[in-house]
């Protein structure tokens, strides 16, 4: 017969004797889809295929910025990356996706696709935080 933890705390201290919980894996599952999209984003800005290159210049943006937007996203991505400065990245990555979603707006990219797609990543970025971290979870859901 098995013995029922009487607390959270040795709930969670044989949860982990286990293993790591379903949501942490759920996050990390998220996290490394989101992560990999990413760093696809940050190749390309970094070596300036001509689609790439196409694509910036039809958002309004001059040859010579791709790198430099590559490297904002690169900086962001480090941070998420890096446990102790997750947090900080999210917030970071949610600050350049909002400015992706204004760039698309205004360049009158069909909403779903193109303008939301920001808003997708972001909410993929925060669900993996919410889904990766209790701690974070019950700081901003109380649970």
């Amino acid at each position: 017969m098995t013995a029922v933890p009487a607390n959270a705390a040795s709930a969670a201290h044989a949860t982990q004797a286990r293993g790591r919980s379903k949501s942490w894996i759920a996050g990390m599952v998220i996290t490394v889809l989101v992560w990999a999209f990413l760093v696809f984003d940050v190749v390309g800005k970094v070596t300036k295929p001509q689609a790439v290159i196409d694509g910036t210049l039809q958002l309004g943006f001059q040859d010579k910025h791709i790198l430099v937007i590559g490297i904002v996203l690169l900086v962001g991505v480090v941070l998420w990356t890096i446990p102790r400065t997750a947090v900080i990245g999210a917030i970071y990555l949610t600050g350049y996706l909002g400015g992706a979603v204004a760039i698309n707006l205004r360049a009158e990219q069909p909403i779903a696709g193109f303008v939301l797609s920001g808003v997708y990543v972001g909410v993929l970025i925060w669900l993996a935080m919410l889904l990766r971290r209790p701690d974070l979870r019950r700081a901003i859901l109380g649970r």
